[in-house]
């Protein structure tokens, strides 16, 4: 395999709906991903993708002749997304000529989080857990979960064949929820009452906190508050106001039932990697709340589910890293774990 004394660099970007993120990749380095290029731009402030990357480039003095764009939307044959929330449509190769590049590849933003998963070092990984700490790379052949909750729930499977590494793209965010306890029935009862049908994104994500506020607060006959999920998430933590504790308790239990199931469903056995806006947050009441304990209650398979790790993915900037994976990949490169 070919390797160039010195990668031309990639740029990076990771776009949602509020801000975009731009950084270079250098392919030639074990460490891809150059921290020290990192820049946060605005959606709002800018016409088009292209306009905020030409502003990007003029304020670093830096230029790359290839792209790897993560977006947050479903990519439609590898060419074009419209991206949640945002006003921009992308397309690759509008973007490519627009801009004179090599070449943009244009990828599901959750793709490449999951992508990030063999480029994160021990340092960037907390156990969620006992289980001993799962090692991305190690065998020929692995299967692991990716899931994280944010402004929505999202779901990647990421798969070692052969050497290779290969990502799954699902919305399994939007598969329906399983109700598993009594208050699970009554809390499904209520939303579906309200949303005609119940998807575990309605309670795993940040409008989840408020949707599980509210059903929680009806079941104990108590008047809600107009709360939004950062309040929710500020008196828990505060331990002010006891419902909005037990919201957060319930959110961290149904993320363990459902990140469970994709295990059974994705054949995930060698671990799962937890990761999204959220996870910083949550994270105290995933390691001591109800989250493993519901993780590992599969009846029949308890015994396998006990087995199976799941660690919380502590990088800053978790698409970035994934998207400079994926550059390494594009410059026909070994993808090595950063150990």
């Amino acid at each position: 395999m070919r390797t160039p004394a010195r990668a031309a660099p990639t740029l990076l970007a990771d776009l949602g709906g509020t801000n975009v993120r731009f950084a270079l990749a250098d392919t030639g380095r074990a460490n891809p991903l150059m921290d020290d290029s990192v820049r946060r731009y605005r959606v709002k402030d800018y016409a088009s993708l292209a306009e905020a990357i030409r502003q990007y480039f003029a304020d670093t003095g830096l230029t790359a002749s290839r792209a790897v764009i993560a977006a947050a939307g479903r990519v439609s044959e590898g060419e074009t997304v419209k991206v949640t929330n945002n006003p921009w449509q992308v397309a690759a190769h509008g973007l490519q000529a627009e801009l004179g590049m090599e070449s943009v590849h244009l990828v599901n933003d959750f793709a490449a989080q999951a992508m990030a998963v063999p480029l994160h070092t021990l340092d960037q990984l907390a156990s969620v857990g006992p289980q001993a700490m799962p090692q991305a790379g190690a065998r020929d052949t692995q299967t692991f979960v990716v899931v994280g909750p944010g402004t929505g729930l999202g779901v990647a499977g990421l798969m070692r064949r052969e050497g290779r590494w290969i990502v799954l793209e699902t919305e399994g965010g939007h598969a329906g929820f399983a109700a598993h306890t009594a208050e699970d029935v009554e809390i499904l009862h209520r939303l579906n009452a309200r949303f005609g049908r119940v998807s575990s994104e309605r309670m795993i994500c940040g409008n989840g906190l408020v949707n599980l506020y509210l059903a929680l607060a009806d079941i104990a006959g108590q008047p809600p508050e107009e709360y939004t999920p950062e309040d929710i998430t500020a008196r828990a933590e505060a331990g002010t106001d006891a419902l909005c504790v037990r919201t957060v308790e319930t959110l961290a239990g149904i993320f363990g039932s459902v990140a469970g199931d994709l295990v059974l469903s994705l054949g995930g056995w060698d671990g799962v990697f937890l990761t999204g806006g959220m996870l910083p947050i949550l994270l105290p009441w995933l390691k001591h709340g109800g989250f493993r304990e519901r993780f590992e209650a599969k009846g029949r398979f308890r015994e396998t589910l006990e087995q199976v790790p799941t660690v919380a993915m502590m990088h800053p900037d978790p698409g970035l890293l994934g998207a400079a994976a994926l550059a390494v990949l594009d410059a026909g490169m070994p993808l090595l774990p950063n150990g």
